[in-house]
């Protein structure tokens, strides 16, 4: 017999050992924890931000209640009756409507329970919630992923942050809900025909939110504010990145910068790689191949350049602050016998690979003493724009398992890792005084993009194939809360300069980089050596790639910027609301279905429609234009006198890019 007891924001729920708790959370959202202990906890990682003005509607009757905050009602009914063993209560969430959005369902008539726990040791357990499959059903977000899909129904996707996947285990579901699964550990989602399955492997409770909304970018909102706004992107942020891995000193970065002057090209920051440090875990410059900072910085801020330091959170044995930080409980430790040692990696002063420990970026006194270290070398000059690589952490070999942080198990916490690790640098430029703030991450977590994290999609492959991946990623990352987000143009690996098809590729790459938040060269260029602190790969500027090659790159230079003033008007948009300026069809033409379904194209805004070119050598592609806007083309601003499927051409100087006629662009083209 289960008991119903109304609270100040929702609902408290006792049946079978169990304590169901259900509470108003945010515009129109309800947040489910449910627990085998004596009550729910506050966790320290939850993704929500507190509502102090959460309020919610409560009903109760027999074996049953009723809990409503806006357009969401969630029904909770007593299950036992008929069977050997009672379950815990079911839920069912419905529209303000009716119409039901979700619902637990029961995998068994005797068992095993819609919320199911195992015991994995101490107060941790195996927890997995089941629903009910809708065959209509589709689901967008859960982070970045290389899939290459952009309806995810059908796929079983893992919660675990590695290189190039982004868990951030927010699903919007073209039912009209959003879903997020507010446990930072190790699991998967299963998107199955016959059931939608959340899992964790280790956890002290179930802990989820479920929001509901009368358009899909309402719901992406809602989510966004529940989970924190980003700040403004600076606007130096969004003109040219040039990067490449790597430049080895302070002479040969400065030359790169005066190249760009003198060929007068648009150049707004330019990025000091891996490597350039004494030893990982010192955070301080060589001195010998990194004379004199400051200068390079004020020379760098008189050409309009900032400067963007590469930051590891990997700390060497032999180097200065290892002692101290072991000392203190300032690195990730071990819950196993085996050596709290996480990643074998190359370093300067070594030989062959050194074995590397990771900061604890969950321990909030950790996070200030790596601040202090990265003011003393880096923020003293000015600097004021870091690159957090490596920041999954990118755990070798992967054993979360093993792993112990501030805030407990790996395998229960290890996912927040990347976004208490950009909070750490978030809270020290502010109070440092600064307030323009970007953070590259290579990895992120719900909430990451309120202490202003952007995230490139990692070291992918050099391939057209890969390019074609980049586009469902970046559209999922934008649903998932992080508005900021960019790749490695070109890709990152085994890309050869003098090869056409490599050259072919960086100028597909750059068309469709020109219309990412944000426009970022990177990679490692063959030949060069591809380990070790030397390591440096040929030259990856602009004008590295042959003259036709250069040619086009340049036109798409001068595009970013004429665009800038419009990109910067879809960040404001993406501060104030959440919507992201790179957008699937369907959050601006939700009631057509190919825009649901086209995997290959995106909005910029809400004026620019995308449609990168992802195979090598075509010179056309089919383009959906939705019907329910007139369109111009963007290269000649001519109307197109058709909506629906249309066949565009595609010369290697441009994509197919469309202008949403009424809308605050006209055309793209330079002056003539």
């Amino acid at each position: 017999m289960a008991t119903f007891a109304a609270s100040e924001t929702g609902l408290v729920v006792r049946s079978g050992g169990e304590v169901l708790q259900v509470d108003a959370w945010g515009e129109s959202g309800i947040r489910v924890r449910a627990t085998l202990g004596a009550s729910v906890t506050e966790t320290p990682w939850s993704a929500l931000l507190e509502d102090e003005a959460r309020t919610a509607r409560v009903e109760i009757g027999d074996g049953r209640a009723r809990v409503s905050n806006g357009d969401l009602i969630v029904e909770v009914v007593e299950n036992g009756e008929g069977r050997f063993v009672p379950f815990p209560p079911l839920l069912r969430f419905l529209r303000a409507d009716g119409m039901q959005l979700l619902a637990e369902s029961l995998p068994h008539f005797t068992s095993p329970a819609q919320r199911r726990y195992r015991r994995v040791g101490g107060d941790l357990y195996a927890c997995d919630v089941m629903f009910d499959a809708g065959p209509d059903e589709h689901f967008y977000g859960l982070g970045q992923h290389q899939h290459g899909l952009l309806d995810q129904k059908g796929a079983v996707v893992e919660l675990v942050q590695r290189n190039t996947e982004v868990s951030v285990p927010f699903a919007l579901s073209s039912r009209g809900y959003g879903f997020l699964w507010n446990m930072p550990g190790v699991g998967r989602v299963e998107l199955a025909a016959n059931g939608t399955r959340w899992v964790a492997d280790a956890a002290r409770q179930v802990d989820y939110w479920v929001t509901a909304g009368p358009t899909p970018s309402a719901v992406v909102s809602q989510y966004a504010r529940v989970t924190g706004l980003p700040p403004m992107l600076p606007e130096w942020a969004s003109g040219f990145w040039q990067s490449k891995l790597r430049y080895r000193s302070q002479q040969e970065l400065l030359e790169v910068a005066r190249e760009y002057n003198r060929r007068r090209l648009p150049l707004s920051v330019i990025v000091c790689d891996y490597f350039h440090w004494t030893r990982q875990g010192e955070w301080r410059f060589d001195p010998a191949e990194w004379p004199d900072p400051q200068a390079m910085v004020d020379e760098l801020r008189e050409l309009g350049v900032e400067l963007l330091v590469s930051i590891w959170p990997t700390v060497n044995p032999n180097c200065d602050n290892y002692a101290k930080m072991e000392r203190e409980g300032f690195l990730v430790g071990s819950i196993a016998s085996l050596p709290p040692l996480h990643l074998a990696f190359w370093d300067k002063g070594t030989d062959g690979q050194a074995f590397m420990r990771f900061y604890d970026a969950t321990n909030p006194e950790a996070r200030r003493y790596v601040w202090q270290k990265v003011t003393d070398g880096y923020r003293r000059y000015g600097i004021r724009a870091f690159w957090l690589d490596a920041c999954e952490p990118e755990i070798l070999a992967d054993n979360p398992e093993t792993a112990r942080y501030f805030l407990g198990p790996g395998m229960e916490v290890q996912g927040v890792y990347p976004r208490e690790h950009a909070r750490g640098f978030y809270e020290g430029l502010k109070s440092s005084g600064e307030d323009d703030i970007v953070l590259l991450c290579r990895s992120a977590w719900a909430g990451s993009q309120r202490f202003g994290s952007a995230v490139w999609s990692g070291d992918v492959e050099s391939t057209f194939e890969a390019l074609a991946a980049q586009i469902p990623a970046g559209l999922h990352m934008g649903i998932s809360g992080i508005p900021w987000w960019t790749t490695d143009i070109g890709g990152f690996r085994n890309g050869d300069p003098t090869s056409p098809y490599f050259r072919e590729l960086v100028v597909r790459w750059f068309q469709f980089g020109v219309f990412c938040p944000l426009f970022r060269l990177h990679g490692v260029r063959e030949p060069g050596p591809l380990v070790g602190s030397g390591q440096t790969g040929a030259p990856n500027e602009v004008w590295s790639f042959g003259d036709e090659a250069y040619r086009v790159i340049r036109e798409q230079l001068e595009l970013r910027e004429r665009l800038r003033p419009y990109v910067m008007e879809q960040m404001s948009t993406a501060s104030a609301n959440g919507l992201p300026p790179m957008r699937a069809l369907f959050l601006e033409f939700p009631d057509e279905a190919p825009a649901w379904e086209v995997t290959d194209q995106f909005m910029f805004g809400p004026d620019v429609l995308v449609a990168p070119v992802t195979t090598y050598g075509a010179r056309e592609r089919d383009v959906y234009l939705p019907e329910a806007a007139s369109w111009l083309d963007a290269w000649t601003g001519n109307p197109v006198g058709a909506t629906g499927w249309v066949t565009a051409a595609a010369p290697l100087e441009r994509i197919p890019v469309y202008l949403r006629e009424g809308g605050s662009l006209t055309d793209l083209r330079g002056p003539s």
